[in-house]
């Protein structure tokens, strides 16, 4: 088989189900689970515990999926148009959404794309047993193998980067038995700058490519189970599901593009929604406005929690004060910390 034409093929088709890039990487993640397992030992993946599960699986692909000689790493851009991101985490009264999760919840999409294109490949390629897709779903360096596969660097803020795309896209990965030609490392184009870390609100990038995850506001807010720490609240400002003040600063994102999948434009208005009206929501509306959406995932309780901080956060309006007074007896301890903080904060005019 001319595995090299394969590969081609393989990319071809990979465009048609609209990915943008596709690259093959082989095995050798030794110095990713290095660093996997410094990072680990810190305790900086705070309480993320699948992190230390699987063993090697997630740095060894053949443990994980035996029979595996070569991953493709694929991407899919998301940045959807017109959501004026900076606008709104100006607008203190307004809620700020990660733009990723405005849309319906991409595992699904890139899911169903990556299996199509999995049994594609199969077809193509009779002596294969193996292609099997990824997407965020199990224990895969997702990240390490993009750059392997010549789909960028990780740079300072730990993301991976393009120099065509930014960073405003997903990752999927197929593992394959098929010997396909790997493609060159990406080379790291961050030089000097540190734009990435100067933003961080919380001080999350500790040093340049290290990531505390117990600072980063997209773990507090979305992985983080419990109270927020008071110290981290001030600087959560009216994000309440996701950051992407790192990806705002950096230079190369001049050069991300739009993605045409309406499947990640913004839904029900959530690109600029008013924190009193979100926080008001009750769990059925809350539900409802969020079937589909990556933002089930915090759940509604947490939900409740990030909107209190960033109504904290914000203006001593009439309103704000009045939505937070209606739960501040809430039953849920979790709820009621955060509520009493933020009237706190809004009586003292440390808000904005």
């Amino acid at each position: 088989m001319d595995f090299a034409d394969l590969k081609r093929r393989i990319a071809d088709q990979a465009q048609t189900l609209g990915f943008q890039q596709m690259g093959v990487a082989d095995l050798d993640l030794q110095r990713a689970e290095g660093r996997l397992r410094e990072w680990l030992a810190a305790g900086r993946h705070g309480d993320m515990t699948w992190m230390e599960a699987h063993g090697n699986k997630r740095s060894r692909p053949a443990e994980l999926e035996p029979a595996t000689v070569r991953v493709l790493s694929l991407r899919m851009d998301y940045l959807p148009p017109d959501t004026q991101p900076v606008k709104v985490l100006r607008q203190h009264d307004k809620a700020y959404v990660s733009r990723y999760a405005l849309g319906r919840d991409y595992h699904k999409l890139i899911r169903k794309r990556l299996a199509r294109l999995a049994g594609w490949i199969r077809q193509e390629a009779a002596d294969s047993q193996l292609a099997r897709a990824f997407v965020d779903s199990a224990p895969v360096m997702e990240k390490p193998l993009a750059e392997k596969a010549g789909l960028g660097w990780q740079g300072k803020h730990t993301l991976l980067l393009n120099r065509e795309a930014g960073s405003w896209f997903f990752l999927g990965e197929i593992y394959t038995d098929l010997p396909l030609p790997v493609d060159s490392p990406g080379e790291d184009h961050c030089g000097k700058c540190s734009a990435c870390m100067t933003v961080c609100p919380t001080d999350a990038i500790v040093a340049p490519y290290q990531l505390d995850a117990r600072r980063c506001i997209s773990y507090l807010t979305i992985e983080h189970p419990g109270s927020i720490p008071e110290a981290l609240r001030p600087g959560i400002g009216n994000r309440v599901f996701g950051c992407d003040d790192c990806q705002l600063m950096c230079p190369w994102n001049r050069f991300a593009s739009h993605s045409g999948e309406t499947d990640f434009h913004p839904r029900h208005g959530l690109e600029d929604r008013q924190l009193v009206e979100l926080f008001l929501w009750d769990e059925a509306t809350f539900l409802a406005r969020t079937e589909g959406s990556a933002i089930r995932r915090a759940g509604y309780q947490r939900w409740l929690r990030n909107l209190a901080v960033a109504l904290g956060n914000g203006p001593a309006s009439d309103a704000a004060i009045a939505a937070l007074n209606r739960r501040r007896d809430h039953p849920d301890p979790l709820i009621h910390e955060h509520v009493h903080w933020a009237l706190a904060r809004l009586r003292n005019g440390t808000g904005k």
